[in-house]
């Protein structure tokens, strides 16, 4: 067994090659063109170039690349394809890649890839190329998923009921285990643990950032829906803001226009949601993603995948920072933004 938990490795181009074939998915004689890709700590990702088109193959690894021990089944690559079915039917056209097929001996799904050229968007927010528009979509996108699922509970619980994913990559790894190390967050944490344990409200995708965010012809493309599931929609908002609030805080030069993004976006979720679901809204939801944010805030510097691109001063003064706003969770984001750039700033002057 090698890590990604059974017999073939897909980072070997002939192994993946011969694979495609036995499978029928090329022809006996076809030579396409294989690239590994720098995937995230998750998955093998690799792009197969063919005369008529371009996929790409992802697997899922059982023990992630990361420092610390962390592992989750190779299962969860169908729970990906399930969210690539779905997800059609709630996301803008285009946002979401197509399947084209899946494999359940293997753990292996292959989807169409995004056309060239495209840009990663987390790679646009740290050059400090902050789009208004970019900012709008994404906003839309997660409202769009929410809104059009709350209601479905029933049919959505048989695909994305189960959790197990959605525990293992993302509530140990940043809730859990961050209490564990910064104990006087435990109190705080494990609030936010049971009132997201306690709610399946709509499809959320568990992984909503800027990383797994293409740019094509200006348009933006969601990727990576392993941990998608029936649950907290705070919790996608948090995820997202949070992203954006950590760059704000690396990115010193744009931190202006980085937290102005965080406002633009909460803005437009919210006016996107009124039109579809107001009652999510009427439903606590704004303090609940007020609180998943500065959970998802400390988790990125204290938990199992802290940002890499934060040297270990900044995640200290990240800590601090939530920290003392944990203590005292403001009333809404807006608030949330400014008391985040507030405390930076006097850490700042501080150190």
């Amino acid at each position: 067994m090698n890590e990604a938990g059974h017999g073939i490795d897909i980072e070997q181009p002939g192994v993946l090659v011969g694979w495609l074939r036995t499978h029928g998915l090329i022809g006996a004689e076809e030579q396409p063109r294989v690239q590994v890709l720098a995937g995230g700590v998750s998955n093998r990702t690799v792009l197969i170039e063919r005369a008529d088109g371009a996929w790409v193959v992802k697997q899922a690894l059982a023990k992630l690349r990361v420092q610390v021990d962390w592992f989750s089944s190779p299962e969860r690559i169908h729970r990906e394809a399930d969210g690539l079915r779905w997800l059609v039917q709630f996301a803008p056209a285009s946002s979401i890649t197509p399947l084209v097929f899946e494999d359940r001996s293997d753990h292996l799904l292959g989807m169409e890839a995004v056309p060239q050229p495209h840009v990663n968007w987390k790679t646009m927010l740290l050059r400090g190329e902050v789009v208004d528009d970019h900012v709008r979509q994404f906003a839309r996108l997660a409202a769009l998923v929410h809104g059009g699922s709350a209601g479905r509970q029933a049919e959505l619980r048989g695909p994305f009921g189960d959790r197990s994913f959605f525990e293992s990559l993302r509530l140990e790894p940043y809730y859990d285990y961050t209490a564990a190390q910064v104990s006087e967050t435990a109190g705080f944490y494990a609030g936010l643990l049971a009132e997201t344990r306690a709610r399946q409200i709509t499809l959320v995708h568990g992984d909503f950032s800027p990383k797994n965010v293409l740019v094509h012809d200006g348009r933006l493309v969601l990727l990576d829906h392993e941990v998608i599931h029936l649950g907290d929609p705070g919790f996608d908002l948090g995820f997202g803001i949070t992203h954006l609030l950590s760059k704000a805080h690396h990115v010193a030069a744009h931190r202006q226009a980085l937290l102005t993004a965080a406002g633009l976006f909460w803005g437009t979720y919210a006016a996107t949601l009124t039109d579809l679901a107001p009652g999510l809204l009427a439903d606590d939801l704004e303090a609940r993603a007020v609180r998943h944010t500065l959970g998802c805030l400390l988790a990125r510097v204290r938990g199992r995948s802290p940002l890499e691109y934060m040297d270990e001063g900044e995640r200290a003064r990240q800590a601090a920072v939530v920290g003392r706003l944990m203590g005292r969770p403001p009333a809404t984001i807006d608030a949330l933004i400014k008391q985040f750039a507030t405390e930076l700033d006097s850490e700042e002057h501080l150190g």
